[in-house]
Parts: structure tokens; sequence; C-alpha cells
């Protein structure tokens, strides 16, 4: 949720301060609420069907060996970063990801420190279950939505993903030599 999101939604403009079932309404409509809100039923929906199927693995757990499915060999460092979660986040779902004989983790060829990840041949068949489900999901959200706006809806959302990740990524160079700087002039350089 964006902050004019949550202050000012264009449409709540105009409602009388006194209507709270009108501004409820109208802020659940508001992008960031929905977004997020779809988001959320997703991962429920997700969790729900992994558990009536026997899938023993976790919606995150499911984003973890996806990401390392397409990517084989990847670092760990690189799959936390993608996700955005907490390198130890992530070090604790791979050790129950491991426990459950789907991932290895192998010593890099060239770099002793790092750690890169691999599916084992027990995870093939969990990742298909895994794709399965995301597409009977996908299937669901979709009902009722003609192909051509499936496409249009999923261009726009990847077109809005682009916009902010751009924005985010101009936000960390800034913040990067910002405090470049300050510790350049701090120590007297």
């Amino acid at each position: 949720m964006v902050p004019s999101d949550m202050l000012d939604p264009p449409t709540l403009r105009g409602h009388a301060p006194d209507s709270r079932l009108g501004r409820r309404t109208e802020v659940s409509r508001a992008f960031g609420f929905l977004v997020h809100d779809v988001s959320r039923l997703i991962k429920r929906r997700f969790e729900r069907r992994a558990r009536q199927l026997g899938l023993p693995i976790t919606r995150q757990q499911a984003a973890v060996v996806l990401n390392i499915a397409g990517n084989e060999g990847v670092s760990q460092a690189e799959v936390a970063a993608w996700l955005d979660i907490e390198p130890i986040a992530l070090v604790r779902m791979l050790d129950k990801l491991h426990e459950e004989g789907l991932v290895e983790r192998r010593a890099h060829p060239t770099d002793r420190r790092i750690r890169t990840l691999w599916l084992t041949n027990a995870a093939h068949p969990v990742v298909a279950r895994i794709l399965a489900i995301n597409e009977a999901i996908r299937q669901e959200a979709f009902v009722g939505l003609p192909p051509a706006t499936r496409d249009v809806l999923t261009d726009v959302l990847s077109h809005i993903k682009r916009n902010l990740a751009l924005k985010e990524e101009v936000a960390c160079d800034r913040l990067s030599v910002g405090s470049t700087t300050a510790v350049a002039s701090a120590s007297g350089d």
C-alpha cells in the first residue's frame, strides 16, 4: 500500500466524513489494497491446495523450489534477494527442504564461501505438483475473464512491477551513494 492510497484514494474524494461504510468499500477498491488482497488470497489458496494434496511444502518453500528449478546452481544469497527474505529465514527453509530430500547445497566451484542450490531427483515431481496447483489457482482467479483480458491484466501488472522495481533500484542506488559520501566525508576523504 502506498501512502497516497491510504491518505487520499481518488475514490474517497467527495464522500461525507460520516459515511464509514462507503469509505470502507471505496478504500478496499484502492489499488494497493486490491493487489495485497489478491496476493493474500492466492497464498491462502495455495496453502489449502498443498495440504489437500499432501504436498509437504509451504507456499514460501514452493517459491524457493521454483526459483532453484529455474536456476539450478544459484547461490543462497541470490535466492534470498529474489524472494526478498532474510538469508537466515532462507537457511531455515533450505534445512527443511533438505530434510524432505528436495534440495541439495553444494560448494561453489571457485568460491568456497558460496553454497549453490540444486534440486534432487525427488524434487522434480514436487515441482510438477506446485506448477499444477499454481495453474489451478490461476484458472480459478481468471474465471469469467476473456483470454484477451487475462493477457492485458498480466501485461499491466508486469509493467507496474518493472516501474516499481526500477524506482526501488534508483532509491537503493541513491542510498548507497549517500552513505558512501557520508562515510567519505566522515573519514576526511
